[in-house]
């Protein structure tokens, strides 16, 4: 239950204790004073009560009645606000920034209306609304959901589940939980409060931002959030966005999720591996709890399967009003991402208004594009106004870039947002006043191979519905145009009608540790909108077999529950955990939060790689990429130590080295939250002691520990590697501390590889096959398929134990020939590496 407030109305007793104002409160005091005084003055010069209040909402008294507002009232109500948002303005700098480049509003300040004890209080805090609710009301009653708001109230009140399929641009995802918070708020909160969980973390934390502007509230106590590793709530939210992946790590502690009333899934139609896994627990989560309410928000090409999968359910139906202008090419470019930006610059040079959004194929043409647009726009006209290139990346949590203040005055005729993302992407853009969409038509998607524990990488044309959600984004704008650089017979020849769920194409690994810890909550059995790969899901449990997460029965071990814990990778939780015994715990957390993190090494404008090259040596370690990630991150560390004004900084000490400011950033969160973690569950963290040879033996082995799975071998000495459990051969990444010099080691532990034109591993450390045989598990070793990397470590093994090996081979022959003579039954094998 929420806490009762006072009624801002009261009026102090006399004689009672005044509560001394500091001088911003009393600086924001009088600010607060002048508005009241200025806005009473106009009530009282004609305006009438009515223009106060919201459509639909009657004074509850006469609007000719008017009186002054009292001096007490005044400075209650000024205390009360101002700190109330001095106490829960805990947003993170990387929401604001987000919100200031993309927010589209005029900047008005927000304005406290007062008619004396004349006054609509808002429900959610018992305080006055501003002058902006209403006007925010009044764009939000303008939207396309708005329409059906009655019938989803309606079917929400009575059915346990409703669908809403919307076009994009409707406005389903900013104010149906608005929505659901009022329907819990209505039923005084007895069945708990309204969470809406979205795919990405910088979606989840724009619209907590927007959705405590539009309610009149504050972020972080009425309206909160809660992503990977930062979280901005209260025990009192009534309104809450989070990621899918952050709602299941809260059902391993809490399975009926017994705190909410309302569950929101948004975005279901990007069948991300967490929507899917929680739509299928979330049905029995519903048959526990009668009066939990489950929203479903999606695109109209997933509902009618959504209706199949959740039975006889409402399904309410938004659309827009608009159609954007298509304009297709007479035939497919050589060049996507160059006829894209030679497109857009002919679109600035035309002077029409208006921003633009480009989907590119991949996020390293992001990277590509961003540079060009800067280049470019500094030899550019002033005359043409300013391009302004806003990165969006799907996959990643970068800050978007602020635009370079000095040179905002010489651009005072226009400045216009380039928004460069994705195919995926399209969820990220929230700005009102686009005009243009450019849309290349292609994309590169990673297809996980479970046989080879890698990613495929490759380039292939956008769904259709990916291309029909791209052309709603100009929904809003009645003179928006759509550029497709693809031939109109494009989209009928070669466009698929959707892609397949991530869950088909995906590594399973982790929704496997989910699934195996819900078994521990009472789910044994998860549907699925769609079924996973039957050898995807065998070979995520054969890795968790291999990571000692399961016992004999196949349930989580004791070291399982643990891993479950931490919000990584299997394996990384796996090294993590080892690092206790190898005491190494300090750099073992710095390594995971920089490889969770972006990658903090920026591509670097053309004709720069050299110098970036000699500022990144500087870091280079020479055990490895893991250990130069250690010295980046502490050098890092060392700069904020040692600067007094941080932020400037810090981000003028990552300019000068070629990294991003925004990553390492990321990664100190994570470490932050990572180190909770090992006080929460009362594991032991040892004392740094990076450098000393110790310690770097102590890392490699926890690393081993983890990731024995991802081991090559240069089988040539030019940097050709063979992977140990398969034939697949890679080079090193160009940001590996490897690459470039005239030693390659010839073992490596590596951190990710993908198959792509250039296969490659990224963050590689060199091992020894001493290493390897002393830390990987004897069936794993066994399991390997022939090659002469397995030769060479059964030789170093031979060596190790000649005496324990022969006699190992004299009792595996005795065994055989003692089943030939008496056969057994079958019993249950391990997964065998194919």
């Amino acid at each position: 239950m929420r806490k009762k407030r006072p009624c801002p109305t009261a009026k102090p007793k006399p004689g009672a204790h005044v509560v001394a104002l500091s001088s911003r409160e009393v600086d924001l005091q009088e600010m607060f004073n002048e508005k009241v005084q200025s806005r009473w003055h106009r009530g009282a010069t004609g305006s009438s009560k009515q223009e106060w209040i919201s459509p639909g909402l009657q004074s509850p008294r006469d609007p000719s009645v008017q009186s002054s507002p009292s001096s007490a009232n005044v400075v209650l109500l000024a205390v009360a606000h101002v700190r109330k948002k001095m106490d829960f303005s805990n947003a993170s700098p990387e929401s604001h920034c987000i919100s200031e480049l993309l927010d589209s509003s005029d900047g008005e300040e927000e304005e406290i209306l007062m008619y004396g004890e004349d006054l609509e209080l808002n429900p959610f805090d018992g305080l006055p609304y501003s002058s902006r609710y209403y006007k925010l009301m009044k764009e939000r009653q303008e939207l396309p959901v708005w329409k059906v708001r009655c019938a989803f109230m309606e079917s929400l009140l009575h059915h346990q589940i409703v669908i809403v399929s919307g076009d994009a641009k409707t406005g389903k995802s900013s104010q149906v939980p608005q929505w659901c918070a009022e329907h819990c708020l209505a039923a005084g909160c007895r069945h708990g409060a309204a969470v809406c969980s979205q795919a990405r973390g910088q979606v989840a934390v724009r619209l907590a931002l927007r959705a405590a502007d539009e309610m009149d509230v504050n972020i972080g106590h009425e309206v909160g959030y809660f992503v990977p590793f930062e979280s901005c709530c209260t025990t009192e939210t009534i309104l809450r966005y989070c990621t899918d992946d952050m709602l299941q790590r809260e059902m391993m502690s809490a399975p009926l999720l017994n705190s909410y009333g309302v569950i929101i899934l948004d975005d279901v139609h990007e069948r991300t591996v967490p929507t899917d896994v929680l739509l299928g627990v979330l049905k029995h989560v519903l048959r526990a709890r009668p009066a939990l309410r489950l929203v479903i928000l999606t695109a109209p090409h997933m509902s009618s399967k959504l209706q199949d999968f959740c039975g006889s359910v409402p399904l309410i139906r938004v659309e827009n009003e608009h159609q954007a202008e298509v304009v297709y090419t007479c035939s497919m470019p050589k060049d996507h991402f160059l006829s894209a930006l030679r497109l857009l610059f002919e679109l600035h040079h035309t002077k029409e208004k208006g921003d633009i959004v480009i989907f590119l194929a991949c996020e390293q043409d992001i990277d590509k594009a961003y540079q060009m647009i800067r280049q470019e726009q500094s030899n550019s006209n002033p005359d043409l106004g300013e391009l302004i290139p806003v990165p969006l990346y799907p996959t990643r949590n970068d800050l978007i870039p602020k635009p370079n203040q000095d040179k905002q005055k010489c651009y005072q005729k226009y400045r216009r947002k380039v928004l460069l993302t994705t195919s995926s992407g399209g969820s990220l853009i929230r700005i009102k006043n686009i005009t243009f969409v450019i849309d290349v038509g292609v994309e590169r998607r990673k297809v996980y191979n479970p046989r080879i524990r890698a990613d495929s990488v490759t380039t292939q044309p956008i769904s259709k519905a990916q291309a029909e959600m791209h052309k709603q984004i100009l929904s809003t704008s009645p003179s928006g145009k759509l550029f497709c650089l693809y031939p109109e017979e494009f989209t009928y020849k070669e466009m698929k009608p959707d892609f397949p769920a991530k869950i088909q194409e995906s590594n399973l690994t982790s929704m496997v540790l989910f699934l195996k810890r819900m078994d521990i909550a009472g789910f044994r059995h998860c549907e699925f909108l769609s079924r996973p790969a039957p050898e995807s899901l065998m070979q995520a449990l054969e890795d968790l077999d291999y990571l000692a997460a399961l016992d004999n029965d196949g349930n989580l071990s004791e070291f399982g529950i643990i891993m479950s814990e931490f919000p990584l990778d299997p394996q990384l939780s796996k090294s993590i955990l080892a690092s206790c015994e190898f005491e190494c715990v300090d750099e073992m957390l710095t390594i995971a939060a920089m490889v969770t993190a972006p990658n903090c090494f920026l591509h670097t404008p053309s004709g720069t790689e050299e110098i970036a090259l000699t500022c990144w040596r500087k870091f280079s370690h020479p055990a490895g990429d893991h250990f130069t990630l250690i010295n980046v991150f502490n050098a890092f560390r060392e700069a904020s130590t040692n600067s007094a004004g941080q932020c400037c900084s810090n981000e003028k000490w990552c300019r000068n080295y070629f990294l991003s400011c925004s990553a390492l950033r990321m990664a100190e969160m994570i470490r932050a939250e990572l180190v909770e973690i090992m006080k929460r569950i009362e594991l032991p963290i040892s004392a740094p002691d990076f450098g000393s040879p110790e310690n770097t033996l102590s890392i490699k082995k926890a690393l081993l520990s983890g990731y024995f799975m991802q081991i090559a071998r240069d089988v040539d000495g030019s940097g050709n590697y063979l992977m140990l459990t398969h034939r697949q051969v890679a080079k090193l990444h160009p940001f590996s501390s490897y690459y470039n010099t005239r030693r390659s080691p010839e073992w490596v532990l590596f951190h990710e590889f993908s198959i792509s034109e250039d296969n490659s591993i990224r963050v590689v450390s060199e091992i020894s096959p001493h290493l390897f045989v002393e830390l990987a598990p004897q069936y794993y070793f066994s399991n390997l398929p022939p090659s002469e990397s397995k030769d060479i470590l059964q030789e170093v093994i031979d060596q190790l134990s000649p005496v324990s090996t022969t006699k190992e081979k004299q009792k595996a022959n005795s065994d055989n020939k003692e089943n030939e003579k008496y056969p057994q039954a079958p019993t249950e094998q391990r997964c065998i590496i194919q």
